[in-house]
């Protein structure tokens, strides 16, 4: 029953809608682009050699015990 009061709508309206949600965006500057870019690489390159020192740790430390075995 609640599927028959919902409104069908249009794809004019649709568009206009769209059209309409569009415009309330605001873009970043071409200043805050870059220095987010800028920021995510550095976070990149941070984790990048985080997971590296895990990585090698941790394949010190399964080497060390398959030598036991």
């Amino acid at each position: 029953m609640a599927e028959e009061s919902k409104r069908k709508t249009s794809p004019a309206e649709f568009v206009a809608q769209v059209r309409a949600e569009g415009r309330k965006v605001v873009w970043p500057t071409r200043e805050e682009t870059i220095r987010t870019a800028i920021f995510v690489f550095i976070m990149m390159v941070i984790l990048s050699l985080f997971f590296l020192g895990i990585d090698s740790v941790f394949g010190a430390v399964v080497q060390w015990l398959l030598s036991l075995a």
